[in-house]
């Protein structure tokens, strides 16, 4: 089976290996507590504390396995140089049909965060965009398709 690759930064998966040693070793040892007590309180069937608890701990196990799932497929982003799109750019552009200018920076899904203008490397903007050069004009493929200018590339030094 050919598992889809997780696009990140070295940065990023520093930050969620050490995410993933929390959930394991901190917070899913607290869950473990939390439902022992919550056994002791007796009947199971009303037992509301227990059954919190149950949620819980499928909830922490639902995200650690999530994050197994990247730490196993995973691709380091090279952020240097280049004078093309890529995954890992940081990119200005101009929409054409306001003249309005924004910047974003294209990474992987773990590390989207679009209200401070990071893509997913998935998005329709970076597809759009992924692989052209300075000056190149695109057609971003959405309900309302729009076109970009690529104003500005810049990667991490």
């Amino acid at each position: 089976m050919n598992e889809a690759k997780e696009y990140i930064t070295e940065e990023g998966l520093k930050a969620l290996q050490e995410k993933y040693d929390n959930l394991v070793h901190v917070v899913l040892e607290d869950v473990k507590k939390e439902i022992a007590e919550a056994r002791s309180h007796g009947d199971l069937s009303e037992n509301a504390d227990y059954d919190a608890a149950r949620e819980r701990q499928s909830q922490v196990q639902a995200e650690i396995d999530s994050i197994e799932h990247t730490l196993q497929n995973y691709v380091i982003i090279n952020t240097k140089g280049g004078s093309r799109v890529t995954i890992g750019s940081t990119v200005t552009l101009q929409f054409l049909d306001n003249k309005e200018k924004s910047t974003y920076t294209i990474l992987g899904g773990v590390e989207t965060d679009p209200l401070n203008g990071i893509i997913s490397n998935e998005s329709p903007l970076a597809q759009a965009i992924l692989d052209a050069k300075v000056g190149d004009k695109r057609t971003v493929q959405v309900a309302k398709p729009y076109e970009v200018i690529i104003i500005e590339i810049k990667s991490k030094k």
